[in-house]
């Protein structure tokens, strides 16, 4: 055991704190859709060439 024991109160703040800074999730339905959007919209604009 650690040397440093948070109670329930304490292991709660941590947690909510992590919670908070923990870096946005990689969204990879999100990412295919903005790539696919972006494809469509090049193929379009070769075929108005």
């Amino acid at each position: 055991m650690g040397k440093y024991q948070l109670d329930s109160k304490g292991k709660a703040a941590v947690a909510k704190y992590h919670e908070k800074n923990k870096p946005a999730k990689f969204d990879k339905k999100q990412y295919l859709e903005k790539v696919r959007a972006d494809y469509l919209k090049k193929k379009q604009e070769r075929m108005e060439k």
